[in-house]
């Protein structure tokens, strides 16, 4: 089994991808998981406080973003593809805030439920200059009650003829159990959907059958048992994996080693990274799991599309905070 090592775009590349990327404005991709909504706090530090040896921030904005699944449906629309959206928030401020700004982006919200039991989750991030100096996290994690997942199982059962694949989102706020994703992804496959998922390190059983998913080194190397070290390591996680879920293929994100995909044909390709400067890898993961399923719906081979979604992941990562990165901004990468 060969390992295709770092491969470069040539002239017939470039214009393929174009070509691909074209297509995102058809694609209709639905994303079900745990929804966030992260604020940030921006400003600089003045002087270290003199009630304990930590910085003092000197406030000057606050913005919010979409977080969590919200992040990824956000890169969706980013780069023109049409996005629905499934999960839970609370009934609170913070839900209004989140729903108004994906209202905004244009991404369908109706399959999130409101749940009065739980609160919104509220991710917090203090910036100072280019530098994260604290997050603090506002969350409720215990699994939804069966009412409120019936509910997002009723409308998966109404939207899922209309898209052409389906994103798990798995940030562990108790949206993704077994009850919730067997019917999902039984129903998926029924329908031919490509299913992808962001997963959970501990929840890696439940996603048995999907299309594809994209772990980090980390949860790959947790997920196998094996520690992820070199290459030799590398091929055996990844191997395992794909063996024991029954994926068609596994899309581990290395770093600063960019990413290594694992095909079900025993194919195996090493991308290295397409990052130029590296300011905050915040939402990365969600930025390669929107465009390698994205590329995917619009006719992309599993290839092409982890190349295409690992340069999109090179620019998010230049960007301070959880970024996205626009269509336009792709192709111009792409294009140089």
């Amino acid at each position: 089994m060969n390992i295709t090592k770092n491969i470069k775009l040539n002239k017939g590349d470039v214009d393929k991808f174009k070509k691909i990327i074209s297509k995102f404005s058809k694609a209709k991709i639905l994303v079900i998981g745990d929804l966030i909504l992260d604020e940030f706090v921006w400003g600089k530090v003045s002087r270290i406080s003199p009630e304990a040896p930590v910085p003092v921030v000197w406030v000057e904005r606050e913005s919010y973003m979409p977080g969590g699944a919200s992040n990824v449906a956000n890169n969706i629309r980013a780069l023109q593809g049409n996005v629905h959206i499934a999960g839970v928030v609370g009934d609170d401020e913070r839900s209004e805030r989140l729903l108004e700004l994906l209202s905004v982006k244009g991404i369908s919200t109706e399959g999130v439920i409101a749940d009065s039991t739980r609160p919104t989750t509220l991710k917090t991030r203090i910036i100072a200059g280019h530098q994260q100096v604290v997050r603090v996290d506002r969350e409720k994690i215990e699994h939804l009650s069966g009412k409120v997942l019936n509910d997002i199982i009723d409308y998966v059962k109404k939207i899922i003829p209309q898209v052409d694949a389906v994103i798990i989102e798995d940030y562990g706020k108790g949206v993704i159990t077994p009850f919730l994703l067997k019917p999902i992804v039984k129903l998926a496959r029924s329908y031919k959907k490509i299913v992808t998922v962001d997963p959970k390190e501990e929840h890696l059983a439940f996603y048995k059958g999907a299309t594809s998913i994209t772990p980090n080194n980390h949860e790959a190397s947790t997920a196998a048992g094996i520690k992820i070290k070199d290459e030799k390591t590398l091929k055996m996680a990844g191997e395992k994996l794909l063996k024991r879920f029954k994926l068609e293929s596994i899309l581990i994100t290395l770093g600063e080693n960019g990413m290594c995909l694992f095909q079900k044909n025993g194919s195996i390709t090493h991308i290295p990274t397409a990052a130029q400067e590296v300011f905050d890898v915040s939402g990365a993961g969600d930025t390669v799991i929107a465009t390698f399923t994205l590329a995917m719906a619009s006719g992309a081979s599993m290839i092409d599309a982890a190349m295409i979604s690992n340069i999109a992941a090179g620019i998010v990562v230049g960007k301070v905070g959880v970024a996205v990165t626009k269509q336009e901004e792709l192709i111009e990468r792409i294009s140089k």
